[in-house]
C-alpha cells in the first residue's frame, strides 16, 4: 500500500541510538553502528524519531510499503515485557493518580472558561475565519486540557484554541496547519502535548506546517506529564 514512512539517510547517521530509543514501536535497529528501518510494518509514521535524531538523518516519505501492523507491535512488546497494552502506545499503561483532597465548600468561586472560539477540533475547524487574524495559536494533544488542571487559564487564555489526538484520528493534521498559518496572520503557536510518545505526532505535525508555511512564526513545546506537571 501508498502510505507516509520514514527514511534514514545513512550518510547522515552519526550511530548515536536515540532514534531506535525514541521508536517505541520497534521499527529501528542498529546495525554495524547505523540506525535501519528493519520492520517497516513496525513503523505507524507518527515520527517520533524525527525530533530525537540530532544530525536530521530521519525523514518522511510517501512510498509502496506494508501497512502498520499493531498486532505485531503489541505481540513484540508483550514478549519483551510481559505487559498488555491497549493499543500501540506506552502512555496506556493504566496507573492510579493519588491527590491530596481538596475540601468542596459552597462557596467557591466558579472556574470561567478562557476559550475564544467554536469549533476546536482541528479537523472541524475552518481555514480562513475572523479569529485567526493577529491570533496567538494553541495547538494541543486533547489529553493535556484534562491533565493539567490550570489549563484554561495558564495556555487557552488570549489563544485560538486547536486540539486534536495524533493516535485516534486518521489522516496528518500538517497539511491543513499549513494552510491555517500560511492563510492567517498568526503572531506565535504554542504546541502543548502530553509526555507520551504517540504525542509526538501533533508536535510534528506542527513543525512541518510551520516550515511549509514558509513564515518564521515564534514557537514553543510544553509538555505535560499524566500526572498534571509541565515536564519541560
Amino acid at each position: 500500500m501508498l502510505r507516509k514512512i520514514i527514511k534514514i539517510d545513512e550518510e547522515k547517521c552519526n550511530g548515536c541510538g536515540l532514534c531506535a530509543k525514541a521508536c517505541h514501536e520497534g521499527a529501528i535497529e542498529m546495525i554495524d553502528g547505523k540506525a535501519k528501518l528493519t520492520r517497516e510494518d513496525y513503523c505507524d509514521g507518527l515520527g517520533d524519531c524525527l525530533p530525537a535524531c540530532p544530525t536530521n538523518a530521519i525523514t518522511f516519505e510517501e512510498r509502496e510499503a506494508p501497512a502498520y501492523n499493531e498486532a505485531a507491535v503489541l505481540a513484540a512488546k508483550q514478549a519483551k515485557s510481559g505487559d498488555t497494552l491497549p493499543c500501540g502506545c506506552p502512555g496506556t499503561n493504566s496507573k492510579a493518580i493519588k491527590r491530596e483532597a481538596t475540601p468542596a465548600t459552597a462557596f467557591s468561586a466558579p472556574i470561567t472558561s478562557q476559550l475564544q472560539q467554536w469549533p476546536v477540533q482541528i479537523k472541524l475547524v475552518p481555514i480562513n475565519a475572523p479569529y485567526f487574524d493577529n491570533a496567538n495559536l494553541l495547538v494541543a494533544a486533547d489529553c493535556t486540557a484534562f491533565a493539567y488542571g490550570n489549563f484554561h487559564n495558564e495556555f487557552i487564555r488570549n489563544h485560538i484554541t486547536l486540539i486534536g489526538c495524533p493516535k485516534l484520528d486518521e489522516g496528518d493534521y500538517s497539511e491543513k496547519l499549513t494552510q491555517i498559518i500560511a492563510n492567517n496572520n498568526i503572531k506565535s503557536v504554542t504546541i502543548a502535548r502530553m509526555e507520551v510518545p504517540c504525542c509526538g505526532g501533533i508536535e510534528n505535525a506542527v513543525k512541518r506546517a510551520l516550515q511549509a508555511s514558509g513564515k518564521f512564526i515564534p514557537w514553543r513545546v510544553v509538555t505535560i506529564s499524566t500526572y498534571g506537571r509541565i515536564v519541560d
